[in-house]
């Protein structure tokens, strides 16, 4: 099966992303002549170029939620040109699944998801109490139809390289590993890109901010360019050693940065993700969502939520108007974690 080829449908989440990555190793690992492509969002593209399964990404332009049929048959008349013998439809839309069949792709692998008798020809069950972690579902896809998932799963991993790292530096005026001034940075990410509900209070980084500063451990802002200007209202708070580079980072900078952590903090986003994947000691705050299912997989990887009745509600608003799952997590019980994980 030398020149075998297969095509993945990626989700447009960077988080969910990165939890198909074992799935493409174990391909890898069955057939090592496998060539793995990748149909996804711009946006994720950076993401797979980190990951040494993948060699090449198609584009996947459409909104959530758009048809855009005519685009959709263009895009699947390119594919057909890369003489796939399978596709892995990784997301459960019927949208997902359009493109692989059009394109003619024999072998179609899947779980029925929405509607898609026909789309998909080689159909998995879920079986959500089986498979209760996304990327148990994603691997799952690896086996055949029918056969269990074989554990363990191994967390899914990133690459970034010291050529990278010092190339980021670079672009971005940070002093280089190795020079007097620069201390590996604790990596603060305020940001989540699902909503407010999902985001620890701005006034509890900016004394975590505080404190690990105080420590001797400069301090690292990142994020989007939406993310920039609550960034911005912790670094004036703070004295010292903090930089806010929320919004002057490209994806793959974003890797590279946090490849360079002591300890990253993070709200459950796409880059709490790439700390685990990069297997940096990450703290994840948890509030409206749950680690049961999309977890930091990552053994230096600490969860801390409340136990509060209300949570998690999967809301990117908080219903209630008080957001105590993430405001009664007090700095105090972080800050003191964060010294742990620092001094361990």
């Amino acid at each position: 099966m030398a020149n075998e080829r297969a095509l993945v449908v990626v989700p447009s989440w960077i988080g969910d992303a990165i939890m198909a990555q074992p799935l493409f190793a174990r391909l890898k690992a069955q057939n090592p002549q496998l060539k793995i492509d990748a149909l996804a969002p711009a946006w994720v593209r950076p993401v797979l170029s980190r990951m040494a399964e993948i060699a090449a990404v198609h584009a996947s332009p459409f909104a959530h939620g758009e048809l855009n049929l005519g685009q959709r048959l263009q895009i699947a008349r390119e594919l057909k040109q890369g003489g796939y013998d399978r596709a892995y439809i990784l997301p459960n839309s019927f949208k997902s699944a359009l493109m692989p069949w059009l394109a003619g792709i024999p072998r179609r692998i899947g779980f029925t998801g929405e509607c898609r008798f026909g789309l998909i020809n080689e159909r998995h069950r879920l079986n959500k109490a089986a498979l209760p972690l996304m990327v148990e579902r994603f691997a799952q896809l690896a086996e055949p139809v029918g056969e269990p998932l074989p554990r363990p799963v191994a967390p899914p991993r990133l690459v970034s390289s010291h050529g990278q790292q010092a190339a980021v530096r670079t672009a971005l005026g940070l002093a280089q590993e190795g020079d007097s001034n620069a201390i590996r940075p604790v990596i603060l990410c305020p940001g989540a890109e699902y909503g407010a509900a999902k985001r620890w209070p701005a006034r509890h980084f900016t004394a975590l901010a505080w404190e690990l500063i105080r420590s001797g451990h400069p301090v690292w802002l990142l994020g989007s360019s939406k993310d920039h200007a609550i960034a911005e209202g912790i670094r004036e708070q703070v004295p010292g050693d903090c930089r806010n580079l929320c919004g002057h980072t490209r994806i793959d900078q974003a890797i590279d940065l946090i490849a360079q952590a002591s300890l990253v903090v993070c709200n459950d986003s796409g880059l709490m993700h790439i700390a685990a994947a990069l297997d940096r000691p990450t703290i994840a705050l948890f509030g409206s969502s749950s680690p049961d299912f999309t977890p930091p997989l990552s053994p230096k990887a600490t969860v801390m939520r409340t136990d509060i009745v209300c949570s998690p509600c999967f809301k990117r608003i908080c219903p209630l108007g008080h957001t105590d799952c993430l405001e009664k997590l007090l700095p105090a019980q972080v800050i003191e974690m964060c010294q742990a994980r620092l001094n361990g």
